[in-house]
């Protein structure tokens, strides 16, 4: 549309022209149906530019000199001055256009050949004495044309490399945007595991035994109804906690200042206690000297052994299990250790869980342990039962975790006792 509207224009004031010259000025053939035609000619190419910019410009160029040849337009330099018409700014404007829309190469190429050819001709149809000016003239006019439109396409190229480059980095900052929710996500996943499989296996478990003893021991029963009540209760409390963090409108860097406070190692005591109600005899026992720990590692030590003691109730009943916080058995490791003797009866057989931790609850502690830097091994024991061991690298004084020794390469799994 744009090259449409340069033609008419460029052909509107070509066809005025000789009605603008003012009499005697000029010695010019009179218009007729060739001068008519050579105007058409020297002007509507640049109707069709876009597809055909170098055939249009040597077209526009040859009824342009042609129209001078023949008079019917004044000199580009003549006795009387220096004339740039419209039919000269037309060959311009075409050359500017050619430069702006075809690359380097070309435009290079066609100035190289084009320029010097079109200021020839000028200077050979020129009168005699003003050869030189119009050569000048001409070539001054077209390089300066090539020039602004070289330099207009430089400048849509820099624009456009760096609105991709603009276009990259938002495609690049939505897809860091779509990792960090699918791995908020994975967290909050690993939260609700933890938090639904323990609680409700629990319950599970203290219904069972309450319905079991509700007859001789009906103390005990309203006991363990109570136990159930309150696991209940602590259970929606959690999952209220978390479901808020996910419900919150406030700016995201926000966020982590208002998440819930997550249950540590000083919370394992009462984790054992609820857990010896549904009838798992539990022996808890800590050694060595307590170091300050983030909260992270704090949660990943206590995720890990309530995962384990949900495992024991579900898949060994009630059974003997050994809980062991060991600090410093290692320099700058804390051993988190679970076993249990397996189900009642030597002869029971307990369901496998996936050494590779290919279940949720197992997934879920290999992810948090290796998160510390450290290492998971789950497995049978030799003797019966089944033992979860984490290593958890502690982190130094800058709360960076030390993840060297031997340890961190160990088989990821083995037999624990």
């Amino acid at each position: 549309m744009t090259d449409a509207v340069l033609a008419v224009l460029a052909a509107a004031a070509c066809l005025a022209l000789p009605e603008a010259i003012p009499p005697g000025s000029h010695p010019l053939r009179s218009p007729d149906h060739w001068w008519f035609v050579l105007v058409l000619l020297s002007t509507l190419p640049l109707a069709v530019h876009r597809k055909a910019p170098v055939t249009g410009l040597l077209v526009m160029a040859g009824a342009s000199v042609t129209l001078q040849h023949l008079s019917y337009i004044p000199q580009l330099a003549g006795p009387d001055g220096t004339s740039i018409g419209p039919t000269y700014l037309a060959v311009a404007t075409a050359l500017f256009l050619t430069a702006v829309r075809r690359g380097p190469r070309v435009t290079t190429a066609l100035a190289a050949l084009f320029i010097p050819a079109s200021a020839a001709a000028e200077a050979a149809i020129a009168p005699a004495g003003h050869r030189l000016a119009a050569l000048l003239t001409d070539a001054v006019l077209l390089l300066a044309a090539w020039a602004l439109g070289r330099l207009s396409r430089a400048r849509t190229a820099v624009r456009d490399e760096a609105m991709q480059r603009a276009a990259a980095l938002e495609r690049e900052q939505a897809a860091n945007a779509r990792a960090a929710v699918m791995e908020e996500r994975a967290r909050i996943a690993r939260e609700l595991h933890d938090i639904v499989a323990h609680n409700v296996s629990l319950m599970v478990v203290q219904t069972i035994a309450a319905d079991r003893v509700q007859d001789r021991a009906p103390d005990k029963a309203h006991e363990l109804h109570a136990a159930v009540e309150q696991t209940g209760r602590d259970t929606v409390t959690e999952l209220r906690r978390l479901l808020d963090v996910l419900r919150t409108d406030e700016d995201p860097r926000e966020t982590p200042s208002k998440e819930p406070p997550q249950p540590t190692v000083d919370a394992l005591p009462a984790l054992v206690d609820a857990v010896r109600a549904t009838g798992l005899d539990v022996d808890y026992e800590v050694s060595g000297t307590p170091v300050p720990l983030p909260a992270g590692y704090h949660l990943t030590a206590y995720r890990v052994v309530q995962e384990a003691l949900t495992n024991t109730v579900k898949h060994a009943g009630p059974t003997r299990a050994r809980v062991r916080l060991r600090w410093g058995e290692e320099p700058e490791r804390l051993h988190v250790r679970v076993c249990d003797d397996g189900p009642a009866g030597a002869a029971a057989e307990r369901p496998p869980l996936p050494p590779g931790g290919t279940g949720h609850g197992l997934l879920g502690m290999r992810e948090r342990v290796a998160a510390t830097g450290g290492t998971l091994h789950t497995g049978p024991r030799p003797g019966g039962g089944y033992c979860v061991h984490a290593v958890l690298h502690l982190p130094d004084h800058d709360g960076i975790a030390n993840p060297g020794g031997s340890a961190h390469h160990a088989a990821h799994q083995r037999p624990a006792g």
